[in-house]
């Protein structure tokens, strides 16, 4: 929980952290080295001085500093684990559910575990889906749709193996799929990142929840088309947000398109640890306004309720996770 120096309290749902071992022992080679360097510009670029990690510690930190830097310093009320398993580049994955499960058993009321499929796998990324489904009972899916896979260098949600494992969510009840659809990670190929395909998946499956992490950036404007006519499409803030400190006019930008075209209800907070930490992006974002002139031309406003909405309240909806009555919005406590 975060309380605003007004008062005003909010419940946090932090969308996207890793839990990942991108250490020297577990690259398997230099594009796994290149994967966990790259990531590591982005938090030394866009980071506040004081909040920038020693490399070391950024490649594997431990259990300990993740759950004080989440729920002990950084606000949050439960996290998000998106995996990422990138088995080409790192020995034992970089970031995998089975991983991610060992903390959930921990800490069962802090995390919300989320798995994968690779349909690339045929009739095994169904096996493994049901596997993740009996054995932790997930309610998502996170999705890396430019992971490089032999000779692969990605796949589409549109591909027919992807629309088998779409399907399957569907029957079982996994209903939220986070789609990473943002800026490529080296060696990665941009292309494969592409928002194009979440349009036609998004239609196909109105019962599913699309999650587009990143909110499509580079492609921000391509992801506000296809999300505005799609009401199963959600902005996830991961990356945007960070510029809040850096580049406040080109975040404000980014956020005011988001809510001009997507809504205040379909935004979704993350800090994608540990990229970042985010108790300095949750102060900052509640303390954060549109410039005047912003506003004037768009009509939208950053208001408390939108703020409690992207924090934690849209997450705990799609999630269902009960919220205490002082942090929901005011419409609904009335």
């Amino acid at each position: 929980m975060y309380r605003a120096p007004d008062g005003t309290s909010y419940y946090v749902v932090d969308g996207h952290v890793h839990f990942w071992d991108g250490s020297p022992a577990n690259q398997r080679n230099v594009y796994g080295k290149g994967f966990i360097e790259c990531f590591y510009a982005y938090h030394r670029n866009l980071s506040p001085p004081e909040w920038v990690w020693p490399e070391d510690k950024f490649q594997k930190y431990d259990e300990a500093t993740l759950i004080r830097d989440l729920f002990e310093e950084g606000y949050v009320d439960r996290a998000i684990f998106l995996p990422t398993y990138l088995k080409d580049f790192f020995v034992h994955g970089f970031n995998t559910t089975e991983q991610d499960a060992v903390l959930k058993a921990r800490y069962p009321d802090r995390f919300i575990l989320n798995g994968s499929f690779d349909p690339r796998d045929g009739d095994g990324a169904l096996e493994y889906l049901e596997h993740l489904v009996a054995t932790y009972h997930i309610q998502g899916v996170k999705l890396y749709t430019a992971e490089w896979r032999g000779s692969s260098r990605g796949w589409k949600l549109t591909d027919p193996e992807a629309k088998r494992c779409l399907a399957r969510c569907q029957e079982l009840g996994v209903r939220n799929i986070h789609v990473h659809k943002g800026p490529t990670i080296w060696p990665l190929n941009r292309d494969a990142f592409d928002v194009a395909d979440v349009d036609d998946a998004a239609t196909s499956f109105p019962e599913l929840n699309f999650i587009v992490e990143h909110c499509g950036l580079p492609r921000l404007e391509d992801f506000c088309w296809i999300a505005t006519q799609e009401p199963n499409v959600y902005a996830g803030l991961a990356v945007a947000i960070p510029f809040i400190y850096r580049r406040p006019r080109y975040f404000a930008e980014v956020l005011s398109e988001l809510l001009f075209w997507v809504g205040e209800d379909r935004i979704l907070f993350a800090s994608d640890y540990a990229i970042w930490s985010p108790k300095w992006i949750i102060e900052r974002f509640v303390d954060f306004q549109l410039p005047e002139d912003i506003r004037q031309e768009t009509g939208v406003d950053l208001t408390p309720e939108a703020k409690k909405k992207i924090l934690g309240l849209n997450a705990a909806r799609l999630y269902g996770l009960e919220v205490p009555e002082e942090r929901r919005p005011a419409s609904a406590t009335a």
